[in-house]
């Protein structure tokens, strides 16, 4: 039984693309399709059928797609359970998008080696489709993102609304007044929307998809922009950073996603440990719009607020 190629398999059928599978996979196009080339003479059937739209799942692929994620998914268990290190008697694999390790997800390994000190913890950080990928294969029982995709057998649980607020690195900032320092983070379709609506006169020429990651980028050159209030509450405090007086803020939702066959006793442990950073992140996060209110001269708005009235 050769994983990689089940692996492969469940990519394409995913993506509908050998182009597309390639680059998610880390691997050449004619790999994949020599791959599936492999799979399909095992078989002794054609799993996909190839057009210049994409590639598409036959009748024998269909009733294969079952068999390839139960395989993958049992080696996953087997290699998770054999790796199991000499002192500890348990073991969970998670994931969180990159931005949400920061100060959070570290902090959700910290919390949860406390409650159990026999849990051996696997880590892993990607977008949400890798992340969705590593939950269906069981490669991973639970992670952190904030683009949930609902699939059979896994758990999506609302977190906290992770709010984004508006800093600069100087002092004394004014909405009105960015003078070319501002920086646009993509935080997804909903945000650049929301900006593109709310915060017409806020430009930049420069684009980071980088999450809270572009967090020093901003220190360091005494730029501008949205960045999660829990991520620069130590930030402001040590006056790297400044609120934007009046600048709205825009809440965006953190989510769990967890297998629902995991071990009962290790997800209510895991979870109990989620709860505790959860509420010390919602604690900073509150002083951060504490400060930002009684800098503000007007209540602070939530960005995109007004268009949706």
């Amino acid at each position: 039984m050769d994983i990689t190629l089940m692996r492969t398999f469940l990519e394409v059928a995913a993506s509908g693309s050998f182009v597309q599978s390639a680059d998610k996979l880390f691997v050449t196009q004619s790999a994949v399709s020599l791959r599936i080339k492999r799979l399909e003479e095992q078989l002794g059937h054609a799993l996909f059928t190839r057009s210049k739209a994409g590639a598409e799942l036959t009748a024998e692929g269909e009733a294969f797609s079952g068999y390839a994620l139960s395989l993958v998914k049992i080696w996953e268990e087997a290699r998770q359970q054999i790796g199991i290190p000499d002192g500890f008697d348990r073991a969970i694999s998670i994931g969180a998008e990159q931005s949400l390790w920061s100060r959070f997800g570290f902090r959700w390994i910290d919390a949860m080696e406390a409650r159990m000190p026999d849990l051996s913890i696997r880590a892993e950080f990607g977008q949400p489709d890798r992340l969705t990928r590593f939950l269906v294969e069981g490669v991973i029982q639970a992670s952190l993102t904030y683009l949930p995709q609902v699939r059979p057998n896994l758990r999506v649980e609302k977190l906290f609304e992770e709010d984004l607020v508006l800093v600069a690195g100087w002092p004394d900032p004014d909405l009105g007044r960015m003078d070319g320092r501002y920086v646009m983070i993509d935080w997804g379709p909903e945000f650049v929307q929301a900006h593109a609506i709310g915060l017409p006169e806020l430009k930049s020429g420069k684009t980071l998809a980088l999450g809270a990651l572009a967090t020093r980028f901003v220190v360091n050159r005494g730029l501008a922009a949205y960045l999660p209030a829990r991520a620069v509450a130590p930030l402001i405090d040590a006056g790297r950073l400044h609120l934007v007086p009046d600048a709205p803020i825009f809440p965006y939702p953190v989510w769990l996603v967890w297998r629902e066959d995991m071990d009962e006793a290790v997800r209510d442990g895991a979870r109990k440990a989620l709860a505790d950073v959860v509420g010390a992140a919602v604690e900073a996060q509150e002083a951060v719009l504490e400060d930002l209110e009684d800098a503000s001269e007007e209540s602070v708005g939530t960005l995109g607020a007004s268009h949706e009235d």
